[in-house]
């Protein structure tokens, strides 16, 4: 097996200015031991991507490891001993460091490990390509699997047969999709594709987290539109969602919100949201968390609202699904409608513009001011303000004295007779 060895481009060299880091490295190396930054942060590194956490590949055991962070006084937590992963936290940033290992037995699901002291065989049992890249303390890059030249290219690959890879966790299935979206350029791996295809039926192994978090990922990575598409044509998505995806309207969705951070969940709701039940459905198969799962139920609420209209709504429509729903009701259930409309999106534009900068009104009224007029009876006061709320909204949410005198008069008079 070659390795490229090479002075790390300054990108990648930067990460090593870091002083936790630093610092972690220099306690895990030397005394026949060695440690190496690993994965995710010399992937981004060299791609110009934000690096938000920091990997480690040592020859030493987690008892080592532990056993040096304790005689540093640093805190030590084993958060993955089955696999080798011990956090070294250094003024409370967790560094997670894993002993190399291979896989000697795998169910797709979950591994049993052995540790060794081999780089090379850490490597050869990654996932992809541009993950398997290690950086020594010294600023020496290596590279055992091709990943430079496919970081140059853009281009995801499995390490070695994408099918094995895949045997050892279907994750990967998802994982190829994701990464895709986030790092590649360009067509899919024709042979990764094929293979995920081929092992589609191992989705059904792994747990609704774990999906979910795979999923949302995928949502929130720059070609989320694209690769969805790609996946529901395999007949990949359908089955994880519970329901008909539609990569058409996340696309259009994605176009409409040009140039505005990334919004997992809406996304999802663009991709396979029509009806509340369908928010219920989305919470079973992926485990979503109470907001998130209230969210859908709000915008999909929302959304019924707007199934008849070809073009925004009027001002006092717009205020009347902001005063329902809530700013953030609202807005993904205007977005949801634009992306499944066929007018011209400046105006759909131009009403979420409305939208996000109106105040949100509020109902003027309350029981207070029924009892005042002499209504008492619970029953009446309740029916009395639902009659206000549609006076008010009817009368385009006035907020001069006058005009809400005249409402409540006539709302209490309607009452009495």
């Amino acid at each position: 097996m070659s390795v490229t060895e090479i002075a790390a481009p300054a990108p990648a060299l930067a990460l090593l200015q870091n002083d936790e880091l630093q610092g972690i490295l220099d306690l895990l190396n030397g005394n026949g031991e060695e440690a190496r930054l690993v994965g995710g942060a010399v992937r981004n590194a060299l791609l110009g991507k934000p690096v938000s956490e920091f990997d480690i590949a040592t020859t030493a055991t987690p008892e080592t490891v532990a056993a040096r962070a304790q005689a540093a006084n640093l805190r030590a937590v084993p958060t993955g001993l089955a696999h080798g992963t011990v956090t070294v936290i250094i003024d409370g940033h967790p560094f997670e460091v894993t002993s190399l290992r291979e896989d000697i037995e795998t169910d797709g699901r979950h591994a049993v490990v052995r540790f060794n002291r081999d780089f090379a065989a850490d490597a050869q049992r990654r996932d992809f390509t541009m993950n398997a890249l290690s950086l020594s303390r010294e600023g020496v890059l290596y590279d055992y699997v091709g990943g430079l030249d496919d970081i140059a290219a853009k281009i995801l690959r499995f390490i070695g047969d994408p099918a094995a890879r895949i045997k050892e966790d279907y994750l990967r299935v998802l994982r190829f999709f994701r990464f895709s979206a986030g790092y590649a350029e360009g067509p899919l791996d024709a042979e990764g594709l094929l293979a995920c295809i081929r092992a589609r039926d191992g989705l059904a192994r792994l747990s609704r987290e774990r999906v979910r978090n795979e999923v949302l990922k995928l949502l929130a990575a720059p070609r989320a539109g694209e690769i969805t598409r790609e996946m529901s044509q395999a007949g990949l998505l359908g089955p994880l969602l519970a329901s008909a995806p539609n990569p058409r309207r996340l696309e259009n969705l994605l176009n409409l919100r040009s140039g505005e951070q990334a919004d997992p969940v809406l996304n999802l709701a663009a991709l396979c949201l029509n009806l509340p039940e369908d928010a219920h459905r989305l919470r079973e198969k992926l485990r979503l968390s109470n907001p998130e799962h209230q969210r859908l139920v709000k915008a999909a609420d929302a959304l019924e609202t707007l199934h008849d209209f070809d073009t925004p709504p009027d001002e006092r429509g717009l205020l009347t699904l902001l005063f329902r729903y809530g700013r953030r009701g609202a807005c993904d259930a205007l977005l949801l409608a634009a992306s499944h409309a066929r007018d011209d999106a400046a105006l759909w534009r131009k009403a979420l513009g409305f939208l996000r900068d109106a105040k949100e009104p509020r109902l003027p009224f309350g029981g207070n001011d029924l009892l005042a007029r002499g209504i008492k009876d619970g029953k009446a006061v309740g029916e009395t303000l639902r009659l206000l709320e549609a006076r008010w909204i009817e009368a385009g949410f006035p907020e001069d004295a006058e005009t809400l005198r005249i409402i409540l008069d006539q709302a209490v008079q309607l009452d009495r007779d």
